[in-house]
């Protein structure tokens, strides 16, 4: 015994078959063979999943279709959209990642010091090769320690150094093209021709002597540009050729990196030079702060106006003419006509302080109506 919504059930699903198999006889349609009543089927489930026929009355009325997402709308959650890679805004979980990255636009100086870095190499390393050498400052940008280290083509010399006034490290990677033209520039290769380049082999040492002289050069113009800033030594470290031996920091700390392109004619490569924000802590505060041209935020026109009107200020002495060390119960005991004898003789030297700090000794005499004291020289703070 059937109810009488199962008839309409019925009607209804024959009537979707119907119309899935354009109109023909639904019967006749299922009793066909195996392969039909397979076509059929997955025709049925295409329908379903494409929103065809009346859902209403299908027999997957009761259950809810899951819509599966696509590869463009999976990365556009990610945040690794390609239409987006071009712009500067991350959306989505990316975003979320790289949120607790410090722009390196914060720290304004540091521009400052790495233009100093790139002229100072670019006479350095002029007179290091006796060639032609231009160098100049791509990009900086703010990453992770982590994947920097996962971006690095080798092969690769990563050298690693030490601030010693910072007490902390960074990191210099030189590539293979920079590597194989300083090679062939410092051995005497001709011009004009490109550096002869073996990969599949590890480095030598003669190439390795020479790229780490080269990255002397470099660390003694990187302490130059920070000198105006704040004094610091860079001591070269080691050089390693596999960047899990090159870890200096937390793969989920931030660094800066700054690009740098080295061209001499027809050869050249690039440098990256890795500064951990921890490295640079000791000097945050001084790459925060405003600057007018090379002088790193020091106005010489308000400094001299400042000496100008310290000369001018006007201050008071004191003469003092004895001190006395005593109990402080003594100094309570003290009453209306209590006398206090001094040790100090007329001939006895006064001092003259302002404030708490004694600038003169002199004698104490009388100049007309008035006392006067005459100076003798500058204090001298007695020898322990």
């Amino acid at each position: 015994m059937t109810a009488p919504g199962d008839d309409v059930d019925q009607d209804a699903m024959a009537a979707a078959w119907e119309a899935a198999m354009g109109g023909g006889d639904p019967a006749a349609a299922g009793g066909g063979g195996g392969d039909d009543g397979d076509d059929l089927a997955a025709e049925w489930a295409a329908m379903l999943d494409g929103g065809g026929g009346d859902t209403s009355s299908s027999p997957g009325a009761g259950r809810e279709s899951t819509r599966v997402l696509n590869q463009d709308e999976i990365d556009s959650l990610l945040g690794f959209d390609d239409e987006l890679d071009e712009v500067d805004h991350k959306s989505g979980i990316q975003a979320i990642l790289n949120s607790a990255l410090v722009s390196y636009e914060r720290l304004p100086m540091l521009e400052v010091v790495f233009d100093r870095l790139v002229r100072l190499m670019s006479t350095s390393l002029r007179n290091f090769t006796s060639d032609n050498v231009e160098v100049s400052l791509d990009n900086i940008t703010s990453i992770r320690f982590g994947d920097y280290l996962n971006s690095i083509p080798l092969p690769a010399m990563l050298s690693v150094f030490k601030a010693e006034e910072w007490d902390n490290f960074g990191l210099l990677t030189v590539d293979s093209s920079l590597i194989y033209s300083i090679v062939d520039v410092l051995l005497g290769g001709r011009r004009g021709t490109a550096a002869m380049r073996i990969e599949g082999r590890p480095y030598t040492t003669i190439e390795r002597s020479l790229v780490e002289r080269m990255v002397h050069v470099m660390l003694s113009d990187l302490s130059g540009s920070f000198e105006p800033l704040s004094p610091v030594t860079f001591r070269f470290d080691r050089i390693e050729t596999n960047p899990r031996f090159a870890t200096i920091s937390r793969p989920s700390n931030a660094a800066i990196v700054a690009r740098l392109r080295i061209d001499m004619e027809d050869r050249g490569g690039q440098m990256e030079l890795l500064l951990p924000y921890a490295t640079l802590e000791p000097v945050r505060e001084l790459l925060l702060q405003s600057f007018m041209g090379e002088k790193f935020g020091r106005d010489s026109i308000w400094e001299t106006h400042l000496a100008e009107e310290l000369w001018l200020t006007e201050v008071e002495l004191e003469a003092v003419l004895d001190t006395q060390s005593m109990r402080l119960g003594s100094a309570f005991d003290f009453k209306v006509n209590s006398h206090l004898p001094l040790t100090a003789a007329p001939d006895s030297q006064v001092v003259l302080q302002c404030g708490d700090v004694p600038m003169y000794v002199g004698k104490m005499g009388r100049k007309g109506e008035h006392i006067a004291i005459r100076i003798d020289g500058k204090y001298e703070k007695p020898k322990e």
